[in-house]
């Protein structure tokens, strides 16, 4: 079935992984969360270790190491999460990319552009914090 909207499974564990870690008293571990999560180890230390890139999490080694916020929750909004693992979103003016079109007027009214910016601007106004709150 075909969905409007998709998102990545890695752009999903991203913003899971931060809820739980948000919410975790000190530091957790990968084995934790992948196992809370029902998610690939591998995959998850591999968006994790993105996040630690941008700035949001910070990495401890060590028996009692793992991963912790590294900004607070209310500083992170949800796009900022979205983008650090999918890459900056584009607002395309044609939905197909075509520098021409055989049509005086797109045949889809500008809907794609319309969603792309509803959605970066709905994630750019969720903080992580809104997002803690919830669960």
């Amino acid at each position: 079935m075909a969905k409007l909207v998709h998102f990545s499974e890695a752009a999903s564990l991203a913003l899971h992984a931060m809820v739980l870690i948000a919410k975790a008293d000190g530091h957790i571990n990968v084995n934790s969360l992948a196992s809370e999560m029902g998610a690939s180890r591998n995959h998850l230390a591999k968006v994790l270790q993105q996040l630690v890139k941008h700035n949001f999490l910070k990495s401890v080694r060590g028996p009692s190491g793992g991963f912790a916020m590294n900004k607070p929750t209310d500083k992170i909004s949800i796009l900022e999460i979205y983008e650090a693992i999918e890459g900056r979103i584009d607002t395309p003016e044609c939905p197909l990319d075509r520098k021409i079109c055989p049509f005086d007027k797109c045949l889809m009214n500008g809907l794609v552009t319309d969603v792309t910016l509803q959605f970066k601007k709905y994630f750019q106004e969720q903080s992580l914090e809104d997002f803690v709150t919830r669960t």
